[in-house]
């Protein structure tokens, strides 16, 4: 059937319709295409399907920079011009003040993009595998997936890897760093790991850099033998004496995460200094920080820009995590109070504020929908200022239901999921007015979008 495509949606696909109106999802087209696509579900009278062959090309179409684009899945728009990519991402924000929340988006600023659309994230984490993902012609020619391979999993496929030369995701050291150590574990014939038969002596890396030039390197081993571990992590400071910090763990779990374990410092300090504004942050292996540390700064401007801080106000920060927001707004405020469930979250957070001298932070470890209590509140006083930045899910009832009732002159909404942040605003209409809107692309050639809103009670 024939698809004309007209937009952007979740998880990378796009959206069309085809000569009857019915709408389509598809991964791997662009705005603007127009395709013949197999459909293969049916639902409430949606269609999901593949392209099968391309009629018109749309004229935002550019030239993917990376070679891996084709297989790899992490870039969804690569093959779209940036300022179309803007312009689809607003209009996802667009659609969702207005069918979800249905309130005026005149009050919509002009999306901020990145500066830089490549090398901007300051963490990546690669896999090692004795398998690799084949493309269909290897398939079709039955070229064996049995080979060392270091790089991403292929969407669905949890025991396969795609082998990454370069990728554009991160700067620094991190290409550098991956290839070497894929070159170092051949030349010590070491084992990758098998998924299947969960065996293997190398199993993750993870490489964190920093707008200071540091750089941090974590190793997943799947075994424990110590011998093998330290000739291979001597060999890798060998390589690259300017690494900041060599971390390891010992991962025999069935299950790839690392964040779990105990991390074991093997050079340099244990972290990463990291700087987001005026503020100094220390990133541990373990640390929650803001991806994208420049463009987080835009954000997080945004947010303060909205709050209208005078110096004298009380500030709740809601969903504080490592406190980046609490900390970066805390110089125009009289009291920031922040609450996070993560709890090595908040020790971050705590950590952060003495090394920036900051004192007039409180952060507290819950659940925000058990902490934020009328006995909290007659704590630590009304805020003037609510600033929430909630899980993809977005607010919980309960906590939209005590804003209700606690009534702050003006609440903050920083959001990665427009269509969570719409609903809440939804719910928010009968107190709250939504009087600014911006959104922030933190994630180039990705379907992510942030946006910020402030609401003001209303008189």
């Amino acid at each position: 059937m024939n698809v004309r495509f007209s937009g952007i949606a979740d998880r990378g696909k796009v959206v069309g319709r085809d000569e009857d109106g019915v709408v389509t999802f598809v991964e791997g087209p662009i705005p603007g295409d127009v395709a013949d696509v197999l459909v293969w579900r049916k639902r409430k009278g949606v269609y999901q399907g593949q392209t099968l062959a391309y009629h018109h090309f749309s004229e935002d179409r550019v030239a993917p920079k990376c070679s891996h684009f084709a297989l790899c899945g992490g870039c969804k728009w690569q093959h779209m011009d940036y300022q179309a990519q803007l312009h689809h991402k607003q209009v996802v924000v667009q659609n969702a003040l207005q069918r979800i929340a249905k309130v005026d988006t005149t009050v919509m600023e002009p999306i901020l993009g990145c500066e830089e659309i490549f090398y901007y994230r300051n963490k990546l984490e690669f896999s090692f595998s004795n398998r690799r993902w084949l493309t269909t012609a290897e398939l079709n020619a039955q070229v064996s997936n049995k080979e060392n391979v270091l790089g991403f999993h292929k969407a669905g496929a949890y025991d396969k890897l795609i082998d990454i030369q370069h990728c554009y995701l991160q700067g620094g050291l991190s290409n550098d760093l991956r290839n070497k150590i894929k070159e170092l574990a051949f030349e010590q014939k070491l084992s990758f790991y098998d998924n299947r038969a969960h065996t293997g002596f190398l199993r993750q890396m993870v490489v964190r850099t920093s707008e200071l030039g540091e750089t941090m390197l974590i190793i997943g081993f799947g075994e424990d033998d110590a011998p093998l571990r330290e000739k291979f992590l001597d060999a890798i400071l060998e390589a690259f004496p300017d690494l900041t910090t060599l971390v390891y763990a010992i991962n025999t779990k069935l299950n790839d995460y690392l964040f779990d374990l105990e991390m074991i410092t093997y050079f340099g300090k244990g972290f990463v200094n990291e700087q987001l504004g005026a503020l100094t942050f220390k990133v541990g292996p373990k640390s929650f920080f803001q991806t994208n540390t420049r463009q987080g700064n835009s954000l997080y401007t945004i947010a303060k820009d909205f709050a209208g801080l005078t110096g004298q106000e009380n500030v709740y920060d809601l969903y504080t995590g490592t406190g980046s927001i609490a900390l970066f707004v805390a110089d125009q405020a009289r009291q920031v109070v922040g609450i996070e469930e993560i709890a090595p979250a908040i020790v971050d957070a705590r950590e952060n504020a003495k090394v920036n001298g900051i004192d007039n932070v409180i952060f507290y470890t819950g659940d925000v929908k058990n902490v934020l209590t009328d006995d909290f509140a007659k704590k630590h006083g009304r805020p003037d200022v609510l600033i929430t930045d909630p899980p993809r899910a977005g607010m919980h009832p309960k906590v939209v239901e005590f804003l209700l009732a606690l009534k702050a002159p003006k609440i903050v909404y920083v959001s990665c999921n427009p269509a969570t942040q719409a609903r809440d605003i939804a719910l928010l209409s009968a107190t709250y007015d939504l009087v600014r809107s911006r959104a922030v692309d933190m994630f180039p050639h990705t379907h992510h979008i942030e946006n910020v809103a402030l609401l003001v009670l209303k008189d």
